[in-house]
């Protein structure tokens, strides 16, 4: 029998509209995943891999143990010298998911003494970490610089190190920060800034920050590649000298079976794609997004929106109850948009999550919003 303090969490969450469970894929116009670019269906990239192990004898199924140990193969070392040149940095270390590497990097990196500024938005893995860290830690306003400001006065003192967490691209909003003059701000008040790109990279060049050319102003970037990338794992950028503080330091990173072969190539392979042939996916999707806006300002449905110029986008509709209903009543038309509910976000902030790809067409759009604002 479940704990009776445990059954009451679950039935709370009943009560409130808000029980999770799992589904299996299904064949409905995708509106839900993170595949932006379609990536994680390339023959190309899975030919690719396939053709990358062959060539090298590989047949390994799994890595064999942690990175530390027997786990770190050659594959590995090849990819974080790609993603070090790609991403314009000195060092790169590979995470086996975006979770793991703010997980490592928040429990590790911040000492006791240090303070965290982090944006009241930011992912539940950097809330996390931030949970696993001795340091100090408090949430700014989203995408509040001045309140940023007003806290980096009052916490700055000698011989503290501070350090200031956002996203480049939030993923329950698709907004973003002001990312030079948060760059500036750090430079000012001596604040080390970290920039998780999950929700960037490859849809805005190899990340915001590599786009506005702001790589040596950030001290640490997360980038996870289960998103455009299409597959699995994920990386921290920054520094040799923090490579090997987080090799040493970093416990998601020493206490856990490394990625595989087959995952750390077929990374490799969608880097290759991303860098060598992606420019068709990248503009069909940017030409979506264009298209998804105006169509919202047609069907006068900006008042619901969270304005927004990358992949996500999201309709305002408070309410689990609500908002679940509209979902499955545009699902039951055959569209797999999916709501986001409270406790995941605020009471009073549920909302429908768009999130468009490079495959769907005009036609796709055009037909969910239409649906969409007969409902709201």
């Amino acid at each position: 029998m479940l704990p009776k303090k445990l059954h009451k969490k679950l039935e709370d969450r009943k009560v409130n509209n808000a029980f999770r469970q799992l589904s299996t894929s299904d064949t409905l116009i995708d509106f839900s995943s993170n595949d932006y670019l379609g990536f994680s269906k390339s023959e190309t990239i899975f030919n690719a891999t396939y053709n990358q192990l062959k060539s090298q004898n590989n047949t390994q199924n799994g890595a064999t143990g942690s990175r530390l140990l027997s786990g770190n193969h050659q594959l590995h070392e090849q990819l974080e010298t790609t993603l070090s040149k790609t991403h314009h940095c000195e060092s790169a270390l590979v995470f086996n998911s975006g979770y793991d590497a703010n997980i490592g990097f928040f429990s590790s990196v911040p000492q006791r003494g240090d303070i965290i500024l982090y944006d009241e938005f930011s992912h539940a893995s950097i809330r996390d970490g931030i949970l696993l860290s001795h340091a100090k830690s408090y949430k700014f306003k989203h995408n509040d610089l001045s309140n940023l400001k007003e806290m980096l006065k009052r916490v700055q003192h000698d011989n503290i190190e501070i350090y200031i967490v956002t996203e480049s691209v939030f993923s329950m909003d698709g907004d973003s920060p002001g990312l030079e003059e948060l760059s500036k701000l750090c430079k000012d008040y001596s604040a080390n800034l970290i920039i998780d790109e999950a929700h960037a990279l490859g849809i805005f060049d190899y990340g915001l920050v590599q786009q506005m050319q702001l790589e040596n102003e950030v001290f640490a970037r997360i980038v996870t590649f289960g998103k455009a990338l299409g597959c699995h794992g994920a990386a921290i950028l920054g520094s040799q000298d923090l490579k090997d503080y987080l090799i040493n330091f970093s416990r998601s990173l020493i206490y856990t079976t490394a990625l595989p072969p087959h995952s750390v190539a077929t990374i490799q392979m969608a880097y290759n794609k991303l860098v060598s042939d992606s420019l068709k996916e990248v503009s069909k999707l940017h030409s979506n997004i264009a298209f998804f806006n105006a169509e919202v300002k047609r069907l006068q449905l900006q008042a619901k929106f969270i304005t927004s110029n990358s992949a996500i986008h999201c309709c305002i509709i408070s309410g689990n109850t609500e908002v679940k209903s509209i979902a499955h009543q545009l699902q039951n038309k055959g569209f797999n948009v999916k709501p986001i509910l409270s406790p995941t976000v605020s009471i009073g902030d549920e909302r429908l999550r768009f999130c468009l790809h490079s495959y769907n067409s005009e036609k796709e759009i055009s037909e969910v919003l239409s649906l969409l604002a007969t409902f709201v």
